[in-house]
């Protein structure tokens, strides 16, 4: 499947959709969520047209897997969630209820965030 340069987080990139920004650097733009989960919710997406974590660590280069990350990471603790902990996660795929194309990893924090899932019944 092709990349859609119209999704949401494409366009944020571009300057056409404003976003809350927290970081920015050359691998990765760091944002809070529109529609919070946590006290803190942020997202944090590579600088780049890819859709998943699949396809951005198949495709990206060496340099931007391990920017991205390290942007991850320094966001965390620029925010203050490294202290007390937080979570991470990117959805993929219709069974994982990613709802934009494009890899995005959500940070979560500012709370007790409770089990990751709920608990499969026999």
């Amino acid at each position: 499947m092709a990349y859609d340069d119209t999704n949401i987080f494409a366009r944020i990139l571009r300057g056409e959709i404003p976003a809350k920004s927290v970081y920015e650097d050359e691998y990765a733009l760091a944002f809070h969520d529109i529609n919070p989960q946590a006290p803190q919710h942020i997202l944090v997406i590579p600088k780049g047209p890819y859709q998943s974590m699949d396809d951005f660590t198949a495709h990206a280069p060496d340099a931007l897997i391990a920017g991205f990350f390290k942007a991850v990471g320094h966001v965390a603790r620029q925010v203050g969630a490294a202290e007390r902990g937080y979570r991470i996660l990117a959805n993929h795929g219709a069974d994982a209820h990613q709802e934009v194309p494009h890899l995005h990893i959500h940070i979560f924090a500012g709370r007790p965030l409770g089990p990751m899932l709920t608990p499969m019944k026999d």
